[in-house]
């Protein structure tokens, strides 16, 4: 778990403790979440999606026991202690206000966005904490190991002050069907992953700028395709996350060059690295160097590590809601502070709309 420079880019797992359902048999659950847990051992008692044969196929390639006609089914069944949704943003709170009727769950692991607009983001958080059930929002870009290892050195104040932040994606994504009826895409749906680790990293911040321009790519109607914002810190820290969803033609003979690229400026050193997602599923772990003027006497120091963003970091989402339920303690990844993620999003369609920028207690809490 610890490399030789005594960082963790990857949780222990101290909890196995709690049988999982599990709803949607897409991509994100098949090839990530139950892959990830398969290496966990986490125990998956069952599966249900939208078409029945099709979790028959997952739970086949994953040896889960039962298949349920229907996501409400596998709800109602009384061993399920933990439900793990990957489903689509809009259909996401009838299932959950479903699980919350159920005595036998504990736990929710949702999907992000955990909706489609702060307000019923926030509805949802209070109805679940009224109901005494653990809410977790699947942020997993939060246990990426470049991530981790970047707080673990922002935390001993091996840069100093931060004073600049950046997220730089220029990466094509898969936009699911479902997707094409939204009014929401790009902010929402894939902005939501740098946003929310850039609270992570250094807290929430003041206010948010947020300009796009549509995606010539992306051929259904759209407002948010290219998207950048710039947001404000308490501290003075400026951070920018891009998201070109562009990135140039792609076609045959045409040598593209894709990347999600970050970097953290402070008083006392800089930190840099890449993501490995745009690889996936080929693979390629996430990278980080730092230079320190009291940490690594000025040079630069490069940790290493062998594991991914997808799909070892789900293991870590799912650990921690385990860890949680065993320990009756807060999840690191809890649905309350979830809803300022989702404020931080709302405020960037308000930027987007008004053309300035917006303070995140325009939102409250």
């Amino acid at each position: 778990m610890t490399d030789a420079l005594g960082f963790s880019p990857d949780p222990e797992v101290r909890c196995r403790d709690f049988k999982i359902g599990c709803i949607g048999a897409g991509f994100i659950m098949a090839d990530v979440h139950l892959a990830s847990y398969h290496e966990a051992g986490f125990p998956v008692v069952a599966i249900a999606s939208r078409t029945k044969a099709k979790a028959t196929d997952v739970a086949k390639r994953w040896n889960i026991g039962t298949v349920h006609d229907t996501p409400e089914k596998l709800i109602e069944d009384p061993r399920v202690e933990i439900l793990d949704i990957a489903y689509p943003p809009h259909q996401q709170p009838d299932l959950i206000r479903h699980a919350l009727k159920q005595k036998h769950i504990k736990a929710i692991l949702a999907q992000k966005p955990l909706a489609m607009t702060f307000e019923e983001a926030k509805r949802i958080a209070a109805e679940c904490k009224a109901a005494g059930k653990v809410l977790s929002v699947n942020q997993n870009m939060r246990f990426d190991q470049s991530m981790r290892v970047l707080k673990q050195i922002l935390d001993k104040g091996s840069l100093g002050t931060p004073v600049l932040a950046t997220i730089e994606m220029r990466a094509i994504p898969h936009w699911q069907p479902f997707l094409h009826e939204y009014d929401r895409l790009t902010l929402l749906n894939m902005s939501i992953h740098h946003l929310d680790v850039l609270r992570f990293l250094f807290g929430d911040p003041n206010d948010i700028y947020t300009a796009v321009r549509s995606d010539p790519r992306t051929t259904f109607p759209h407002r948010d395709g290219i998207t950048v914002s710039t947001m404000t810190f308490p501290s003075g820290l400026m951070a920018v996350s891009m998201e070109d969803v562009w990135s140039g033609p792609r076609e045959e003979g045409y040598e593209s060059d894709i990347y999600i690229k970050w970097r953290v400026e402070g008083t006392e050193g800089v930190a840099q690295g890449t993501i490995g997602w745009p690889d996936y599923p080929k693979g390629s772990p996430s990278t980080l160097r730092y230079c320190s003027k009291k940490a690594t006497g000025g040079k630069w120091v490069q940790p290493t590590w062998s594991t991914m963003w997808f799909p070892n970091a789900f293991k870590g989402v799912m650990e921690q809601l385990q860890y949680a339920l065993k320990t009756n303690t807060r999840p690191l990844l809890e649905g309350q502070d979830n809803v300022k993620t989702m404020a931080l999003i709302e405020a960037g369609y308000r930027s987007m709309a008004e053309r300035r920028a917006v303070r995140l207690d325009e939102f409250p809490i």
